[in-house]
């Protein structure tokens, strides 16, 4: 039998907006950002760190917060095919 911790999912890294023309890494179902940063290729590279060492799904939005990229680095419930 599995216990809750094997079973539980990393929680997904995401690089979004923030005010005054930064650029954060944020955890999701939390509330306040790891870094900020002044350029999104800076956020970028630290976010690629994060979802590869937690094994997760690395997500960036653009400037207007909808979704630019999406890429796994973890277990990936639906891989492509081929």
């Amino acid at each position: 039998m599995a216990t809750a911790s094997t079973t539980r999912r990393p929680r997904n890294v995401w690089v979004v907006r923030c005010p005054r023309h930064r650029w954060a890494v944020r955890i999701e179902g939390q509330q306040n950002p790891l870094c900020i940063y002044r350029t999104q290729s800076i956020a970028i590279a630290h976010g690629l760190t994060l979802a590869r060492s937690r094994r997760c799904e690395l997500i960036i939005q653009n400037r207007k917060a909808k979704i630019r990229e999406k890429n796994s680095y973890g277990n990936d419930p639906h891989p492509p095919r081929g």
